[in-house]
C-alpha cells in the first residue's frame, strides 16, 4: 500500500501546486518536500501525475511557484551532489529530483519567455550559509549540469565504491579522481567494473535529465546560417566540468563495449529484463548531442600522434575545438582503441541482421541510427579513424548493414533520415581509394535481402542495392540519386570485375534515366546520365581486363549510347517528349530489368504503417555543395581541382546563393515541371548534350561489335558464355582514346549537412523516447511532428 499512499501524496502536492495562486515562500520546506522527500515514484509515474496542462497553467498563472519548484529540485541536486547521497533516502530524493525536472524543462523551453530563466542566477536562493560567493553566482544550469556530472560519478549510487570500510564512507566527492571510476573498459581504461544494474538505472535516469537539458535546441527553429551552439552543451563539455574525460570515456566504453547477444542463450531477452541497453541507447544519444559541432565553422580539430590515451585532458587551451567531448575524440590515435570501437560499433550494427535458426530467439536492438550518427563523426572528426576504417577489410562490416537499412527502409516514408545517413556515410567513405579496394572483396556472408541473388563482391552487393532503391523506393528518395551514383562514380575506377546482374543493373539505369521524356522533365535529370556514362568510363579505361561482364552488356545495349548521341534538339521533339511523359507517370519502369528471384528467408521492404510518426528534415544542400572534386594523379595521391564556375543557365540555377537558398532551389527544380515553371529548351539541351562522354564508349562499340557479330556468324553462336569467353580475353590496348584523370568527388563539410544533422539527430532522439514520453505533444519547433 505504501506506494500507492506515497503516489497520493505527491498527486496532491502537483494539486496544491496548480490550485495555489499566492506564491509559495521558498523556505517552506514542509511544502516543498512533498515533491520528492516522502515518495517513491517511478519516472513513468511523475508522468503521469504531472500532466502538461497542468505545468502550463503553473508557468502561466503562478510563474513563481514553477520557479521555486525548478530551483528547489536543483538545490536538492547540488545537495546530493556535495553530500555523495550515502543514505537511501538521500539517492531517493535525487532520482526524484531528477524525474520531476525531466518532465518539467521541455515545458520551460518551449515558452521564449522562460528560456533564459536557467541562465539567470536565483537571488538568496538559500544557498548562501556559509558558501564562498562565486559559487553563489552560478547560473541554475551550470549548477544543475555541475551537480548531474558530479552524480554521475557517485560511490555505490552510479558508482561502484573502492573504499571497503563504511565507516571511512565520507569519500569527499571533491577530491574523487573519477578517472579510476570510468564505468567500462575500453577507450584510455583497462578495468571493467562489476556489472551492477542498480547503478545502471540511476545512470539511466540521470543521463535521461542530461538529454532534457540539452533539448532546448528542440525549441529554436532551425537556422542554416547560424552557428548557434547549445549553451548547455558548450557549458557541460567545456573544462568547467571536471569529469569531462571520464565521461566522455565512460560513454563511447559504455556505446561500445555492449553485446546484446550476451551469452547467446536463446530467448534470454525474454526471461529477464537487460539494464544495460536502456543506459547504452542513453549513452548514444548523450553522446551525439554532445558531439553536435559543426566542423565546416571551426578549425577542424587536428590530430597530433603525440598525446596518450588518457593524457587527453591538457587544461592548456588544447588544440582544436573548445567542446571537449569533440576534442577527446578527435584524438584518439592507438590502434587497439580503435579496433575496439570499430568492433563495437560494427557489432551493434549488424544485430538486427542476425539470423538465427530460432524466430526471435536473439535479441534486436533499436538504436542503429544513433550509432550511425556516433560513426559519422567519429569519421568526420578524427581522420586517423577514418584511415584506420579503411585499411583492412573490417569496413564491409559496416558496409553491409548499411546497405541492408537502406534496402529495408526505401519504401518507408517515416525513414527518410535513415536512408540519407546511410547514403552520407558511403559518400564519405566512397572519397577514399581504399574504399573502392576493398570493395572487391567476394560477398559471402548471405544477409537475407529484398535483392536478386547473385554471386560477386561487395562491389556487386551495392549496386544491386542501389538499383532497388532508385527503381522501387519511394518518390522522396528522389534527390539522392545524385549522391548514389556519385558513390558508383567514386568507387568505379577501382572494381575489377563486376557480375552480370550489377552490370545488367547499371546499364537499366541508364536505358531509364536516358529517355527523352526523364531527361526533358527536369533540369538536373541529365546529371545522372552523366555519372553512369563517368562510371561506364572509368571501367572501360582503367579495369577492362576483368570486365567482360559490363563490356557484354554495354554491346547488347549499345542502341542506348547510340540514341543519346542522337538526341534530338529541336523544341517540337521536345514538346512531344514531354507530352509522352503525361502517359507515363512512373520514373523507372522495372520491367526491362531482369528481376531474378529474391534472396531466401528475406521480406519485402514494407511501407511505413499508416499513422506511424515522422520527423520532417531540412532539405540537404544539393550534390555540388556537398562534395569538392579532387583528381587523382599518377602516384595515387589527390589533387583539389578549382572549383568551376557554376554553369548558370545550363543548370537552372543562379551562379552565386546563400545556402539556404540552393536547398529551396532545388526544392523547387524538383517540382518545377509539374507546376510549369521551368520548361526545357533546345539551347539548354545543347548546352549539356555536346558535353556527353561517350568517345570511349563509342570508339569500344566500333572496335567490338563487329569482331563479336563476326564471331557469332561463323560460329553460329548463341550462347553468351563463348562471347564472354572471346571478351575476356580481348584488349584495346592502342585503339581507346587517351585515359582521362580519375575524378572523385569527396564529401566536404558544409553548414547545410551539419543543420540537416542536428535536425536528423534531435528527431530520431524525439520518436525513440516513448517510456517516458518526454518531448511528446510539447512545442518543438526544429521540425515539425508527421503522420505518414
Amino acid at each position: 500500500m505504501g506506494s500507492a499512499d506515497s503516489k497520493l501524496n505527491f498527486r496532491k502536492a502537483v494539486i496544491q501546486l496548480t490550485t495555489k495562486t499566492q506564491p509559495v515562500e521558498a523556505t517552506d520546506d514542509a511544502f516543498w518536500d512533498q515533491f520528492w522527500a516522502d515518495t517513491a515514484t517511478s519516472v513513468q509515474d511523475v508522468f503521469a501525475l504531472v500532466p502538461a496542462a497542468e505545468i502550463r497553467a503553473v508557468r502561466e498563472e503562478s510563474p513563481s511557484n514553477l520557479a521555486t519548484l525548478c530551483y528547489k529540485a536543483v538545490e536538492k541536486l547540488v545537495q546530493g551532489a556535495e553530500s555523495g547521497c550515502h543514505s537511501e533516502k538521500e539517492k531517493q530524493i535525487v532520482l526524484n529530483c531528477s524525474r520531476l525536472l525531466t518532465r518539467v524543462l521541455p515545458y520551460i523551453f518551449e515558452d521564449p519567455d522562460w528560456r533564459g530563466f536557467f541562465w539567470s542566477t536565483v537571488p538568496g536562493a538559500g544557498r548562501g550559509e556559509g558558501e564562498d560567493d562565486d559559487e553563489n553566482a552560478r547560473p541554475l544550469a551550470e549548477s544543475l549540469l555541475l551537480a548531474i556530472a558530479d552524480l554521475l560519478f557517485c560511490p555505490d549510487f552510479t558508482v561502484q565504491s573502492h573504499r571497503r570500510s563504511t565507516v571511512d564512507l565520507a569519500e569527499d566527492m571533491h577530491s574523487l579522481d573519477s578517472c579510476e571510476y570510468i564505468w567500462e573498459a575500453g577507450v584510455g581504461f583497462a578495468h571493467s567494473p562489476q556489472p551492477n544494474y542498480v547503478h545502471d538505472m540511476n545512470r539511466t535516469e540521470l543521463l535521461k535529465l542530461l538529454l532534457t537539458c540539452f533539448s532546448e535546441a528542440m525549441y529554436l527553429p532551425p537556422a542554416p546560417d547560424s552557428g548557434s551552439t547549445n549553451p548547455w552543451v558548450q557549458f557541460f563539455c567545456s573544462t568547467e566540468n571536471r569529469h569531462a574525460l571520464p565521461l566522455f570515456t565512460s560513454l563511447l566504453n559504455t556505446v561500445c563495449a555492449y553485446d546484446p547477444v550476451g551469452y547467446g542463450i536463446p530467448y534470454n531477452h525474454l526471461l529477464f529484463s537487460d539494464y544495460r541497453e536502456p543506459l547504452v541507447e542513453e549513452a548514444a544519444q548523450v553522446l551525439i548531442v554532445t558531439l553536435d559541432h559543426d566542423s565546416a565553422s571551426s578549425a577542424s580539430p587536428t590530430v597530433d600522434g603525440t598525446t596518450t590515451g588518457t593524457a587527453m585532458d591538457d587544461v592548456d587551451q588544447p588544440p582544436g575545438p573548445e567542446n571537449l567531448f569533440v576534442n577527446y575524440l578527435s584524438r584518439i590515435h592507438r590502434e587497439e582503441d580503435f579496433q575496439f570501437i570499430l568492433k563495437g560499433i560494427a557489432r551493434l550494427l549488424s544485430n538486427p541482421l542476425l539470423q538465427t535458426y530460432l524466430p526471435n530467439s536473439t535479441k534486436k536492438i533499436q538504436f542503429h541510427q544513433e550509432l550511425l550518427v556516433l560513426f559519422w563523426k567519429l569519421c568526420d572528426f578524427n581522420k586517423k579513424f577514418l584511415f584506420f576504417v579503411l585499411k583492412s577489410s573490417d569496413v564491409l562490416d559496416i558496409l553491409v548493414p548499411i546497405l541492408y537499412f537502406l534496402n529495408d527502409a526505401r519504401a518507408d516514408q517515416s525513414r527518410v533520415g535513415l536512408m540519407h545517413i546511410g547514403v552520407f556515410i558511403l559518400l564519405l567513405l566512397s572519397g577514399e581509394r581504399n574504399f573502392g579496394v576493398r570493395l572487391n572483396k567476394p560477398y559471402s556472408v548471405r544477409v537475407p535481402m529484398d535483392i536478386p541473388v547473385f554471386t560477386g563482391t561487395h562491389a556487386d552487393l551495392l549496386i544491386v542495392v542501389f538499383h532497388k532503391i532508385i527503381t522501387s523506393g519511394h518518390q522522396r528518395l528522389q534527390p539522392l540519386f545524385d549522391c548514389l551514383l556519385t558513390i558508383v562514380v567514386n568507387v568505379s575506377p577501382y572494381l575489377k570485375s563486376l557480375s552480370m546482374v550489377a552490370a545488367n543493373k547499371l546499364l537499366h539505369l541508364l536505358e531509364a534515366f536516358s529517355t527523352t521524356w526523364f531527361l526533358f522533365s527536369a533540369a538536373q535529370n541529365h546529371h545522372l546520365v552523366f555519372f553512369l556514362l563517368e562510371v561506364f568510363n572509368n571501367i572501360i579505361q582503367y579495369q577492362f581486363d576483368g570486365n567482360s561482364n559490363l563490356v557484354y552488356a554495354i554491346i547488347r545495349k549499345r542502341s542506348v549510347f547510340h540514341q543519346l548521341a542522337n538526341l534530338p534538339t529541336d523544341p517540337p521533339a521536345i514538346h512531344k517528349a514531354l507530352q509522352r511523359r503525361r502517359k507515363a507517370p512512373e520514373p523507372l519502369s522495372r520491367t526491362s530489368s531482369q528481376e531474378g528471384a529474391s534472396m531466401e528467408g528475406s521480406r519485402p521492404a514494407a511501407p511505413a504503417e499508416p499513422g506511424t510518426l515522422k520527423t520532417s528534415l531540412v532539405a540537404t544542400p544539393g550534390i555540388d555543395k556537398l562534395t569538392e572534386k579532387s583528381q587523382v594523379s599518377e602516384d595515387g595521391t589527390l589533387r583539389s581541382l578549382e572549383p568551376a564556375p557554376p554553369q548558370s543557365s545550363a543548370d537552372g540555377s543562379p551562379a552565386e546563393e546563400e545556402p539556404s537558398q540552393t536547398w529551396r532551389e532545388q526544392r523547387r527544380l524538383s517540382s518545377a515541371s509539374a507546376s510549369g515553371q521551368w520548361s526545357p529548351t533546345s539551347e539548354w539541351v545543347l548546352s549539356w548534350k555536346a558535353k556527353l562522354p561517350l568517345q570511349t564508349i563509342m570508339r569500344l562499340l566500333q572496335v567490338l561489335v563487329p569482331q563479336v557479330e563476326k564471331i557469332c556468324i561463323d560460329k553460329g553462336l548463341t550462347d553468351e558464355s563463348e562471347i564472354l569467353r572471346f571478351l575476356q580475353h580481348g584488349t584495346l590496348v592502342g585503339l581507346l582514346p587517351v585515359p582521362h584523370p580519375i575524378l572523385i568527388r569527396k564529401y566536404q563539410a558544409n553548414a547545410g549537412t551539419a543543420m540537416w544533422f542536428r535536425t536528423y539527430m534531435w528527431g530520431v532522439i524525439y520518436l525513440r523516447n516513448v517510456d517516458p514520453p518526454v518531448w511528446y505533444d510539447t512545442d518543438v519547433k526544429l521540425f515539425e511532428i508527421q503522420r505518414v
